[in-house]
C-alpha cells in the first residue's frame, strides 16, 4: 500500500475510533446514571428494574443490617437498594435485642430508617439518688437537666444535672421576697425555657395565683411576673428560647412581655380558649371564640398586626377544637382536629383575618378512630401525634403516611411523651414503656412512678426516671449505650 491510499484511510479510521469512544462514553454514563437511579439487572425475570434505596443507621452504630434474610455489606450506618415491595429489616448488635420493621418501599425512593434505638438486652436500673418526699418533676428539653419538686408547700426544688455521667445536684430554695407565703399554698413546676435555663412555675394560695419566673443559674435573678404586671395571669409561656420575653393569657387575651424593659403589650388575641407557642418561629396557635361565638383556631406570628383564623365551626360545643404548628424542612405545618377527624396544612401562613387558608393548601387527612383530646408535633416536626385514651396515632409529614397504635396495659391512660425525635414514652400500670413514633418497637426499661417525668440525655446514653423505693422515692437511670 503506498503512502497515498494510507493518508486516504487515516481520517476514515480515525472518525471510527472517535465513534466508537463516543458510544463507549455514552453507554458508560448511561449505565452509571441508571445505575444511581437505581435501575438494577434482574436476573430471575432477565429484565432491568427500578429499585429503591434504603439507608440505616442506629444507636449505637454498628449493627448488622438484613433484609429479607440476606445480611447488607456493612455495618451501621449503611445503605443497599432493593426491588420495589415490602422488605423485612432486621438490624442487631451483640448485647442489644433485635430491632424488626417491615417496610413497603417504592421504586426509585429513598427511606431513611436512621431512627433505630437499640435497646440493650440487660436493663440494669442504677439509684442516683433518694428522697424521702416527691411531688412532681419536670426535665429539660434536651435532658441537660431534671427539676425534683420533693413538696408541694415548701418553695425548695432540686436541680440534677445530666450532662455528664457523674451527676451534680443542686439545691435552690427561692427567697420568701419572691413570692407571697401563705400557709396551705401549692408550688408547681409548669415548663423549661429551650435554652434549659429559666423555668416557669405556678403558685396558689387560696383562690389566687402568682407566676415566677426561676433563674436556675442565678437564683436571685429570679422574678415574680405577676407581681411585675400586677395582673392575674391565667396561664404563662415562653416567648423564644430565654427568659426575658413570654406570652401570657389575661382573662382571655393573649399579651407579650417584656421583662427586661418591664413592659405589657396590647391583646394580641382576644376571645382565647386555649393556646400554645411554637418557639423556634414564635407562632402562638389557639382556639377560642369569633364575635358570632363560633368556635375558632388560629394562628398569631410575632410582629403580626392580628392573628389569623385557620378554622371556624358551629355546631356541638363539646366536639373537641384542637391546633398545632411546626416547621420541618423549611415549611410550615399546621395540624388541625375536629372531632375525630385531622387535617394537615402546609405553606405560607395566612395573613388576613379571614376564615381561609388560602396560602396553606391540605396536605394529608385522616380519621381517628376516636375524638382527639391531644395534638402535638415531635420535636423536629417531622411527626403530627394524635391521642385519645390508651389510642394514638402519627402522621409523617416526609412520607405522607398514617401509623396507629396503642398504649400497652390497662387501667387509666395518661397523655404519652416524646422521649426524642422519633420515639414516644408512656408510664401506664407504673412501667416505663418506649415506643417508635409508629408504635413498633416497644420495650418496657423499668418500673416507674407515675405523673412524674423521664428523659433521655442528650448523647443517648442514659435514660433517667423516678420510682417508688424503700426510703421513698428515687431518681434512677438504666445505661442505654453499653460500655
Amino acid at each position: 500500500m503506498n503512502k497515498k491510499s494510507f493518508n486516504k484511510k487515516l481520517p476514515f479510521r480515525q472518525i471510527f475510533i472517535y465513534v466508537v469512544m463516543t458510544v463507549a462514553v455514552f453507554v458508560v454514563v448511561s449505565l452509571v446514571t441508571l445505575f444511581m437511579l437505581g435501575y438494577r439487572i434482574d436476573a430471575n425475570n432477565r429484565n432491568i428494574e427500578q429499585y429503591a434505596f434504603l439507608q440505616f443507621s442506629s444507636i449505637p452504630s454498628g449493627a448488622t443490617v438484613s433484609v429479607d434474610g440476606a445480611i447488607t455489606g456493612g455495618n451501621t450506618p449503611s445503605k443497599t437498594s432493593v426491588p420495589a415491595g415490602k422488605h423485612a429489616v432486621v438490624m442487631w448488635r451483640s448485647g442489644y435485642e433485635k430491632w424488626e420493621k417491615t417496610v413497603n418501599l417504592k421504586q426509585g425512593t429513598l427511606t431513611w430508617l436512621n431512627y433505630t434505638l437499640l435497646i440493650p438486652k440487660d436493663l440494669k436500673v442504677q439509684p442516683i439518688a433518694d428522697y424521702a418526699l416527691l411531688y412532681s418533676s419536670l426535665a429539660s428539653p434536651k435532658g441537660n437537666y431534671i427539676l425534683i419538686q420533693p413538696s408541694a408547700g415548701i418553695a425548695k426544688f432540686d436541680l440534677v444535672d445530666l450532662s455528664s455521667d457523674t451527676i451534680k445536684t443542686t439545691s435552690l430554695t427561692l427567697p420568701a421576697s419572691l413570692y407571697t407565703p401563705v400557709t396551705g399554698s401549692a408550688f408547681k413546676l409548669e415548663k423549661w425555657s429551650d435554652n434549659e435555663r429559666y423555668a416557669l412555675v405556678s403558685y396558689k394560695y387560696g383562690n389566687k395565683q402568682e407566676w415566677l419566673l426561676v433563674d436556675t443559674q442565678s437564683l436571685t435573678q429570679s422574678k415574680n411576673i405577676t407581681k411585675m404586671f400586677d395582673i392575674s395571669f391565667s396561664s404563662v409561656n415562653f416567648a423564644g428560647s430565654g427568659g426575658n420575653s413570654l406570652y401570657a393569657l389575661d382573662n382571655d387575651d393573649i399579651r407579650k412581655l417584656d421583662l427586661s424593659a418591664g413592659t405589657i403589650s396590647k391583646p394580641l388575641v382576644s376571645n382565647v380558649t386555649d393556646y400554645s407557642v411554637y418557639n423556634k418561629l414564635k407562632v402562638i396557635t389557639y382556639t377560642g371564640k369569633n364575635e358570632k361565638s363560633q368556635r375558632i383556631a388560629g394562628v398569631y406570628r410575632d410582629g403580626d398586626k392580628s392573628p389569623s383564623v385557620i378554622k371556624t365551626v358551629s355546631g356541638n360545643s363539646n366536639t373537641p377544637l384542637r391546633i398545632a404548628t411546626t416547621n420541618y424542612f423549611n415549611e410550615n405545618y399546621i395540624a388541625l382536629s375536629y372531632g375525630d377527624k385531622v387535617e394537615i396544612l402546609s405553606g405560607s401562613y395566612p395573613n388576613t383575618t379571614s376564615d381561609s387558608a388560602n396560602n396553606m393548601k391540605t396536605v394529608g387527612s385522616f380519621k381517628s378512630k376516636v375524638n382527639v383530646d391531644r395534638l402535638s408535633f415531635s420535636p423536629t416536626g417531622k411527626y403530627a401525634l394524635v391521642q385519645s385514651g390508651a389510642y394514638f396515632a402519627s402522621y409523617d409529614l416526609e412520607y405522607r403516611s398514617l401509623a396507629e397504635s396503642s398504649v400497652d396495659g390497662s387501667g387509666p391512660t395518661l397523655p404519652v411523651k416524646w422521649l426524642d425525635d422519633n420515639h414516644i414514652w408512656s408510664d401506664r400500670n407504673g412501667k416505663l414503656i418506649v415506643y417508635e413514633f409508629d408504635g413498633a418497637n416497644s420495650h418496657v426499661i423499668n418500673s416507674v412512678s407515675t405523673q412524674q417525668d423521664a428523659t433521655l440525655t442528650n448523647n443517648g446514653r442514659f435514660l433517667y426516671s423516678i420510682n417508688k423505693s424503700k426510703k421513698g422515692y428515687q431518681l434512677q437511670r438504666v445505661r442505654m449505650i453499653l460500655p
